[in-house]
């Protein structure tokens, strides 16, 4: 008997064998008894299969998983939506990278029995929120799991902005903007614009300057519950924005001020019970593959 009974699926739209897999997945649910539920768009691509939907801000009220088939995009976006429910996400790959979906869409059978049985790991992923004010008062919000980004937004120009750590002034800098990413964001956007890889199981935050006009800016690690506060320069010719996980923005203005604090209550992400975090850096990493003493 399944450990799941009814099954929340979300996939990314734009790729037919994303909907192959979908199709394969929900063969694989109902013939082990567990009720598929399909978030809307999702549905709607699929007209003449009959089975419960849901929007996707609604999908964890009805079922007890959601999976995900796509890429680390789509399982950002995922998160975001059924981050207030209390259900753990599972992601299927059919994306080019996949640290956080590592099911193979050629393997479901194989890889998903242990995992309906209850043989699987479990990790708790942080998220973190941002919000804008502008003279005081709320300007904008949004949520990540990977990273928020201050950026130019459309414009080439660099921002300038002075960073707060628990009210304690850290530095005024010119640059491109700034990353703060989570240990799940930490092999993502930051590590492009180099900073370090962290574990997951880590409770910490990096801050990691983009292009900063002084080479002696670096990444910053701190404490997760630390209170993050940018002030927008005013003498900003532009309106920055603030990009959550590269799939939200948010305008802020010369002068705004941006507070980001670790968000309540955690992701809960399922893996195959021999997951290794290394084994996935080697494998998407390109890092050495054979061990030799």
């Amino acid at each position: 008997m399944s450990l799941f009974r009814r099954v929340g699926i979300i996939a990314r739209l734009d790729k037919p064998q994303v909907i192959e897999t979908v199709k394969k997945l929900m063969e694989y649910l109902q013939e082990a008894g567990v009720a598929p539920v399909l978030e809307h768009q999702l549905a709607a691509m699929m007209p003449g299969i009959k089975v419960d939907s849901a929007p996707l801000k609604e999908l964890g009220d009805h079922c007890d998983l959601v999976t995900v088939v796509g890429g680390d995009g789509s399982f950002l976006g995922a998160a975001r939506a059924i981050c207030d429910y209390d259900i753990p996400v599972l992601g299927i790959n059919r994306g080019t990278l996949g640290f956080l979906t590592d099911i193979s869409p050629h393997r479901l059978k194989e890889e998903l029995d242990p995992i309906f049985r209850g043989e699987y790991h479990e990790e708790k992923r942080f998220m973190i929120e941002a919000k804008i004010k502008r003279q005081n008062r709320p300007s904008g919000e949004g949520i990540a799991l990977n990273d928020l980004v201050l950026h130019p937004g459309k414009s080439a120009r660099m921002i300038r902005f002075d960073l707060f750590i628990d009210d304690q002034f850290v530095m005024n800098q010119k640059s491109d903007g700034l990353i703060v990413a989570t240990p799940t964001g930490s092999t993502a956007y930051a590590l492009s614009a180099g900073g370090p890889i962290m574990l997951p199981k880590l409770d910490a935050l990096v801050l990691v300057p983009m292009h900063p006009h002084t080479l002696s800016n670096r990444p910053i690690v701190i404490d997760a519950n630390a209170r993050i506060r940018i002030v927008v320069s005013e003498s900003n010719l532009t309106y920055p924005s603030v990009s959550c996980d590269g799939q939200l923005n948010i305008t802020a203005a010369p002068g705004d001020e941006i507070h980001i604090t670790k968000r309540k209550g955690d992701l809960r992400l399922i893996h195959p019970k021999d997951h290794d975090f290394y084994d996935v850096c080697r494998d998407k990493l390109g890092w050495q593959s054979s061990y030799r003493p």
